[in-house]
């Protein structure tokens, strides 16, 4: 039932994308909380794209955690797909996102997720490594984001992709250059882009497979989609 409800509500916040998308082409992309999030199309298509990995992920699920693959903890849990809605919730924040703020709210939020997700089988030492050495590099990684972060507020005044924007102007200061190479760090770690990319086969051979489905297709979206956005908005 749960799995059925939540295949539902993925596919109901699909359907109110198309709404937004109107909005979207007939004027400019509207601010939601201030400046902190941004509904444009560019957000609402790689929200269209989240949605539907996520359910393709959520459909293939039943059919492995009933069968005898998954050991002693043979069945579906119901937190499985509760996890999922929240990773889905945390990258729907991601592509909208127009402040650091909210976008390590956003990044934290699916990465949490995501950590108990890869050891959602915990009689599986696979599963259960895979879980804590994603945990370990995902905390390391979120820290040098946050410390970037942290550097360039302190630099240009601002956290939000305008203010940044317009401090970087001109030649870069040293503390400039190190707060662009930590938050791009941290964002090439959660796209496991050479050379940040050591982590992906432990965690994906690990994690069960509709997890690591879910890994290799969903989160992949908002990481691309805001590293674009924070290159081309911020930077």
């Amino acid at each position: 039932t749960i799995m059925v409800l939540a295949v539902t509500t993925l596919f109901g916040a699909g359907l109110l994308l198309i709404p937004g998308l109107h909005v979207c082409v007939d004027g400019p992309a509207p601010y939601v909380f201030g400046t902190l999030l941004k509904a444009d199309s560019f957000a609402l298509f790689a929200k269209a794209l989240i949605y539907l990995a996520a359910i393709a992920c959520l459909i293939v699920a039943p059919a492995f955690f009933d069968s005898e693959v998954a050991g002693r903890e043979k069945g579906l849990r119901a937190e499985y797909a509760v996890l999922v809605l929240f990773a889905v919730l945390g990258m729907s924040i991601m592509v909208s996102a127009s402040d650091f703020l909210t976008l390590y709210l956003g990044l934290e939020l699916n990465s949490l997720a995501a950590y108990v997700l890869a050891s959602i089988l915990r009689q599986d030492q696979r599963s259960a490594e895979a879980g804590l050495k994603y945990f370990v590099l995902g905390a390391l990684a979120s820290g040098i984001l946050l410390y970037g972060i942290s550097l360039l507020y302190g630099f240009t005044g601002g956290t939000d992709f305008v203010s940044v924007r317009a401090g970087l102007e001109g030649d870069l200061s040293t503390g400039q250059l190190f707060g662009l190479i930590f938050v791009m760090a941290g964002l090439a770690f959660k796209i496991a882009a050479l050379p940040i990319h050591s982590w992906t086969p432990d965690v994906y051979e690990g994690a069960p497979t509709p997890v690591t489905a879910f890994f290799s297709t969903a989160p992949k979206v908002p990481a691309v989609a805001l590293t674009a956005r924070v290159v081309g908005e911020g930077f």
